[in-house]
C-alpha cells in the first residue's frame, strides 16, 4: 500500500439508499442517511458469516452468496485486490485458488487495518506485508502443493479497514482446460466441480470476470454460469483489462449478446507497483478521457461502482433470502427433535436396564399374542411377514407337497420298487396298515378297477397305458415277472397309493397341532423364562442394552443438528427483531 490509503465518500442514493465510493485525500466522510443504512445493512451481513461459521450449509440450508468465477488470467484476483485494499497471491502460468477462499470485507473507522485468517481450527492476524504469503502457506496446508480442494473447510480471509465496502465474497479457482507443471490431469473436471456446486444455489450471486481481450461468448465462466443461471438473473460482469482493448467495448457490453441480467462494470487493472489510490485515480482518468472508453455511461465503470452495485446486490438478495431461511431452520430443527425423541432412551444404570428388559419382554410377548393366537394383524396390515397364520399355512402346505413328492420320487420304472419289495413287507403291511378313513376304502376301490385295464395291456403289444389315478406308465419291462407277482404289487401300489395320501395329511394336521400348542404355550408360560434363561441368570442385561455404535452415532448427529440449528435460529431471530423495530420489511 505504501503508506497510501483509498479513502471513501458516502452519497446518498434516491432509488437504493445505498452508497457510491469516490476517491478523496481526506478521511472518509459518512452522511447520517448512510449511517442508518449501514446499520441496517452490516446486521444483516453479519448474520450470515454467522451462520456460514455455524457451516447450516451443511443442513442443506443455502446461503446468499457472492461468489467471483472467471477463467484464467481473466483479471480475477485484481478485481478483488482492488475491492480488499489487499495484494492476493499471483502467478501466470499456474492457479493459485485452489481451495474456495472467503473474503469478508467489513468497513471500518478505526485508521489500523486489520487482517485475518482462519482455515478449519486455527486463527491468526497477518497483514498487508505478509498476507500474500500466510494465503499460500494455508492453502498448502489444506491442499497441498498441487490439488485442488473442494470439501475441505474453505479458507476465510477478514478484513477490516476504512476504505472496503460490506461484502463476503467466495473466490475460486481460474478455470483452465489445460494443466501444467505437476498440476493433476484431471483439473479441468476438479475446477468445474468446485465451481457448479458454489454457482448452482439459486441464493448466490455470481460476480462473472471477464476479459476485454476476450470474446464474452467464447469464455468458459460465461458457459458454465449460463448452465445454472439461463436468464443471468442473478449474473453480474465486471469486465478488465479494458485500457488493454478498448476498441469495441461499448458495443460488447451494451449489445449483451451473452444475457447478462445484472449488467456489466468495467474497470481498469492495477498494474505492477501502483498503489490502490493511483489505480483509481488512473481509472478515473481513463474512462474521462479515453476516446473510447470515455463514452461508456459512468454508470457502468470503475471499482467504486463496482463495490456499489456488488453492496445493493448482496443487501436484496439477503432480505429476500432471509424469511425462507428461518423457515428452512425451523422445518430441520423441528424434524431434528422429533427424529431424536424416536430414538429410545439412554440407560443409565442397572435398574433402568432391568425395567427396559421388562417392558421390551411384556411388548413382545404382547405382540406375539396378538399376531399368533389372536391372529390380528391390523398393526401390521400390510407386511405379510408379521401374518402368522398365513405364513405358517404356507409353511406346511410346503411340507405337505415335499412328503408327497417324496413318496413318488424312486424308481422311474413303474411297480419295480414294490416289485423288489412285495415278498418281504407283504405280511408286515397287512399288519401295520391301519386308518379309519373311509376315504382310504374308497380311493382303493377307484384305483383297483384299474387293475383290468392293466392285465389286459400286458397281454397286448402296448407299451404304454394311462391308468386312472397313476397318469401314463411304461409296461414293457414288466412282461418278464410272473402274472400272480404283477397283481400282488399292483395291489401294494394302490395300497401304498391310497394310505400314503391319508398319512401325509395326518403327519401336516399333527405338526401343525404341535406347533400351535408349543407356541401358544412358548408365548403363555414359558416365554419370559426361556429369555432370562439364555441370558445364564441375567448378569448381562446390562451389556445387553447397550446403545449400538450406529444408534450413539446418530443420536450425536442429530443432537449435534440441533445445537447447531437453535444457534442459527437464534442469529437470525435477533436480526429480524432487531430490523422489525428499526421498520425495515421483509
Amino acid at each position: 500500500m505504501g503508506g497510501s490509503m483509498m479513502s471513501e465518500v458516502y452519497e446518498n442514493n434516491n432509488d437504493a439508499g445505498l452508497f457510491s465510493l469516490a476517491i478523496t485525500n481526506n478521511s472518509p466522510v459518512q452522511a447520517p442517511i448512510i449511517s442508518s443504512y449501514n446499520d441496517h445493512i452490516r446486521p444483516l451481513l453479519d448474520t450470515v458469516d454467522r451462520l456460514r461459521n455455524l457451516n447450516v450449509m451443511k443442513e442443506g440450508i443455502q446461503l446468499p452468496t457472492i461468489v467471483v468465477v472467471g477463467d484464467q488470467s481473466s483479471g480475477k484476483s485484481s478485481v478483488l485486490e482492488s475491492l480488499a485494499g489487499i495484494s492476493l497471491p499471483r502467478a501466470a502460468d499456474t492457479i493459485c485458488t485452489r481451495v474456495p477462499l472467503v473474503m469478508r470485507l467489513q468497513r471500518s473507522s478505526s485508521p489500523e487495518p486489520k487482517i485475518c485468517l482462519k482455515y478449519g481450527d486455527k486463527s491468526y492476524s497477518t497483514d498487508e506485508e505478509h498476507i500474500t504469503e500466510d494465503i499460500c502457506t494455508a492453502t498448502e496446508a489444506i491442499a497441498g502443493k498441487f490439488s485442488i480442494k473442494t470439501k475441505y473447510t474453505p479458507l476465510e480471509l477478514y478484513v477490516r479497514r476504512q476504505s472496503v465496502p460490506d461484502l463476503t465474497m467466495v473466490d475460486l479457482p481460474g478455470i483452465t482446460r489445460n494443466p501444467v507443471k505437476d498440476q493433476p490431469e484431471d483439473l479441468y473436471e476438479q475446477v468445474s466441480a468446485m465451481i457448479k456446486k458454489h454457482i448452482e444455489p439459486q441464493e448466490s450471486i455470481i460476480l462473472n470476470v471477464l476479459a476485454a481481450t476476450c470474446d464474452f461468448s467464447t469464455c468458459e465462466s460465461i458457459r458454465m454460469s449460463k448452465q445454472v443461471d439461463k436468464k443471468g438473473e442473478r449474473t453480474l460482469a465486471v469486465v478488465t483489462k479494458a485500457d488493454v482493448q478498448p476498441q469495441g467495448l461499448l458495443k460488447k457490453v451494451t449489445a449483451d449478446d451473452v444475457n447478462i441480467g445484472l449488467g456489466y462494470v468495467c474497470v481498469r487493472n492495477r498494474v505492477g507497483d501502483e498503489t490502490y489510490q493511483e489505480v483509481r485515480e488512473k481509472e478515473e482518468e481513463l474512462f474521462k478521457k479515453h476516446p473510447f472508453l470515455s463514452k461508456i455511461d459512468k454508470d457502468i465503470i470503475g471499482i467504486p461502482v463496482l463495490a456499489k452495485r456488488l453492496v445493493e446486490i448482496q443487501a436484496k438478495m439477503i432480505t429476500r433470502c432471509l424469511p425462507d431461511i428461518v423457515t428452512k431452520i425451523d422445518e430441520k430443527l423441528g424434524n431434528s427433535l422429533l427424529e431424536l425423541s424416536k430414538l429410545p432412551e439412554v440407560i443409565t444404570c442397572e435398574r433402568e436396564a432391568w425395567m427396559t428388559f421388562t417392558d421390551i419382554i411384556r411388548s413382545v410377548e404382547s405382540l406375539l399374542k396378538l399376531l399368533i393366537i389372536q391372529g390380528d394383524y391390523s398393526e401390521y396390515p400390510d407386511d405379510v411377514n408379521m401374518h402368522f397364520s398365513t405364513r405358517l399355512a404356507d409353511m406346511l402346505s410346503k411340507f405337505s407337497n415335499d412328503l408327497e413328492a417324496q413318496h413318488q420320487s424312486g424308481t422311474i420304472e413303474f411297480l419295480m420298487d414294490e416289485i423288489k419289495s412285495v415278498t418281504r413287507v407283504i405280511e408286515m403291511e397287512k399288519l401295520t396298515e391301519y386308518t379309519c378313513n373311509p376315504e382310504y376304502t374308497t380311493v382303493c376301490t377307484q384305483k383297483i378297477a384299474a387293475q383290468a385295464n392293466f392285465v389286459n395291456a400286458l397281454s397286448s403289444n402296448q407299451s404304454s397305458l394311462t391308468l386312472a389315478g397313476f397318469g401314463t406308465v411304461s409296461i414293457t419291462h414288466l412282461r418278464k415277472y410272473p402274472s400272480q407277482l404283477l397283481h400282488q404289487a399292483f395291489d401294494m401300489k394302490v395300497s401304498m397309493t391310497a394310505y400314503w395320501s391319508i398319512v401325509v395329511r395326518r403327519i401336516v394336521d399333527s405338526v401343525t397341532l404341535y406347533l400351535q400348542f408349543t407356541v401358544k404355550n412358548l408365548i403363555n408360560s414359558q416365554f419370559q423364562k426361556e429369555i432370562v434363561g439364555e441370558l445364564g441368570g441375567g448378569g448381562d442385561v446390562e451389556k445387553m442394552l447397550d446403545e449400538s455404535p450406529s444408534v450413539a452415532c446418530k443420536r450425536e448427529k442429530l443432537k449435534n443438528s440441533i445445537k447447531l440449528l437453535k444457534e442459527s435460529k437464534e442469529a437470525v431471530a435477533a436480526v429480524l427483531d432487531q430490523n422489525h423495530g428499526h421498520g425495515y420489511r421483509y
